[in-house]
């Protein structure tokens, strides 16, 4: 154990990481400067056989034969006289691919498939000046070469090509022994990096190690250790810091130890449950009253797990559930049991790392609170289903009157018709408390389509138009009919809400009034905007026009129709949509109604109404 320990330590780390830098630096730049050498011999040899042929003129004298075979023995008189001055092989081949020339006697005549590089050969005869690197493969010896080869002949009558290839073995033994003196020069450097890395890891360890033998008496509880300062650098400093650390140390475990009584006092008395469950299901604490809410003992925290006692109550409250539904922040929930209904919040609390330790769950006893909010809900849906009968029946008895199954036209005419409008008004009522009574238990059903906000503004406004003209009202579209605002909207739900709040602009508008109507585009949000110069509303009443039945004045109200549950149904709709719906008004001033809906996320679908 002591020899893995030291071979363990931070000063080899240091000597390694030291020998680790020096190494990777030295390979990157001898493997830089092998290659650079490398490509500059090669591109040397290129460079050197283009010029000679250049500046020889060989090319050039070749061009002037109309054809090569047919000057054969010409031409080789020339190769042989050219290349006794020259290393490289030359070849003189037709654009049959037979090598009518050479300094290499056995290839004379033949033909240049099999021996010579046939894809530079075909890139010559399309008028190419090419090069390829090979290896040629002779008496079990592999011979590195160099190929280049040059046209012969205009571009539009190309003859053959001069192919010339030159052995490369002398560059590539130079460049192996580059190699291996860079490899020693290496070594050398890296054993010189060892033994300086050790000597410089020791300055630094050796004060390292006094402070951690001082540290591990501290965590053994004597607090007297004190580190003696050598030097002022960071290793200094870390001393300094380790006394003052000792000094602050008492005061803080005393801090520490009254914090943890308060919190102690204030979670056993606190009204609403606490259970904290750590990463392996064991719950770690419950205070005294989450304990009576779920009927469990201390035993039971000790000896049994949190699942194990949850799946008594709700399963869906299970230790796994949590960790899933609350991995991008708290989340709550309800459980009924034993006739109580109990709301729980939970969300995973985090160590000092931000790494999850486990499940903090607040429980709160909600049975009063739901049984109000029950009843409120249960009379509205019970009203809705026994108003929906009685009223079919008297629809159906005054349009019979209405028929002239009477008498008395005028008088029973204008009781029949406030009978129907009566009616109408009630009708309307059941079916608004329905869609509300769907909206709260979403049992709604919508059809989200991405839609052209525009087109569909336009088409409400139509719809209103002829109300507005008929009280000599002004309605002004400020928006660009022309352009698109796309969002995924139930098309019906929103209609419905926009209907609403320029209905209501009309109604509290008075007669040669003025509606201005907006929509526009802000981050990633669409925003409806109806302005009003009407009668307003009172400012201390703004924050209940969304309450059901809330009316302002009303006598007022009743007069102008409606049932106050217009603005409640609208706001659960835009709601349902991720979007708010506000206003702004000041009595006498008129009012400014905001609907704000999310864009699409996706571009919108061509010509979309």
């Amino acid at each position: 154990m002591i020899g893995k320990k030291r071979w363990s330590s931070i000063r080899w780390k240091i000597v390694f990481i030291y020998f680790l830098l020096v190494f990777i630096a030295t390979t990157i730049i001898g493997v830089f400067i092998m290659s650079q050498l490398e490509a500059y011999y090669k591109g040397s040899i290129s460079y050197n056989i283009t010029r000679m042929v250049e500046e020889s003129m060989l090319r050039t004298s070749l061009q002037e034969y109309g054809d090569l075979a047919s000057h054969q023995a010409e031409i080789q008189i020339n190769i042989d006289n050219w290349g006794r001055r020259v290393q490289q092989e030359i070849f003189v081949i037709d654009d049959e691919l037979t090598i009518i020339a050479s300094n290499n006697e056995n290839l004379i005549l033949k033909s240049a498939v099999g021996f010579l590089n046939q894809d530079l050969i075909v890139s010559g005869l399309s008028g190419k000046i090419d090069e390829k690197d090979e290896v040629i493969e002779s008496l079990k010896k592999e011979t590195p070469v160099k190929s280049l080869v040059f046209p012969i002949g205009e571009e539009d009558a190309i003859k053959g090509v001069l192919y010339i290839r030159e052995d490369m073995t002398s560059v590539y033994d130079t460049i192996n022994k580059s190699k291996l003196i860079f490899v020693q020069a290496m070594a050398i450097a890296l054993l010189i990096t060892v033994v300086l890395g050790f000597f410089i890891a020791r300055s630094i360890t050796v004060p390292i190690n006094d402070v951690t033998e001082k540290a591990e008496k501290m965590a053994k509880g004597d607090f007297s250790q004190e580190v003696s300062v050598k030097s002022d650098d960071e290793i200094g400093r870390l001393a300094e810091m380790f006394n003052l650390l000792r000094q602050q140390l008492n005061l803080t475990l005393s801090e520490i130890s009254n914090e943890k009584s308060k919190l102690e006092t204030i979670l056993k008395y606190m009204a609403d449950g606490l259970i904290a469950v750590d990463l392996s299901g064991h719950i770690i604490h419950a205070n005294p009253a989450a304990m009576a809410m779920l009927s469990i003992t201390a035993d039971d925290m000790e000896n049994r797990y949190y699942d194990d006692i949850i799946r008594n109550y709700n399963e869906g409250l299970m230790f796994d559930k949590l960790r899933e539904n609350s991995k991008d922040g708290g989340n709550s929930d309800i459980f009924f049991y034993g006739g109580s209904t109990f709301a729980v919040r939970y969300d995973r609390f985090k160590d000092e790392n931000a790494q999850d330790v486990g499940i903090i769950m607040i429980l709160q006893d909600i049975t009063e609170r739901q049984k109000l909010e029950n009843m409120q809900t249960d009379f509205v849906a019970n009203v809705s289903h026994e108003l929906k009968t009685p009223l079919t029946t008297i629809k159906s008895y005054t349009e019979t009157l209405l028929d002239g199954h009477v008498d008395d036209k005028e008088t029973e005419t204008q009781f029949l018709g406030i009978i129907d409008a009566e009616a109408d008004r009630m009708n309307r009522l059941v079916k608004e408390l329905l869609q509300l009574s769907r909206m709260e238990y979403k049992q709604e059903k919508w059809n989200k389509k991405e839609s052209n906000l525009i087109s569909l503004l336009k088409s409400v406004v139509t719809k209103v138009e002829i109300t507005a003209k008929n009280k000599n009202q002004h309605m002004n579209c400020i928006f660009d009919e022309s352009q698109k605002i796309m969002a995924v909207i139930d098309r019906d739900g929103i209609e419905q809400v926009l209907l609403n709040v320029l209905s209501n602009a009309i109604k509290y508008t008075q007669e040669g009034g003025r509606i201005d109507i907006d929509a526009l585009r802000k981050d990633r949000w669409a925003q409806i905007i109806v302005t009003d110069n009407g009668i307003g509303i009172p400012e201390k009443e703004l924050s209940r026009v969304f309450e059901r039945f809330f009316r302002v004045d009303k006598a007022r109200s009743r007069a102008m129709g409606g049932t106050g549950l217009g603005l409640a149904i609208s706001k659960q709709i835009v709601e349902e949509h991720k979007g708010t719906i506000e206003i702004e008004s000041k009595e006498g001033r008129g009012a400014k109604v905001t609907v704000t809906l999310p864009l699409s996320h996706a571009r919108g679908i061509k010509d979309i109404v």
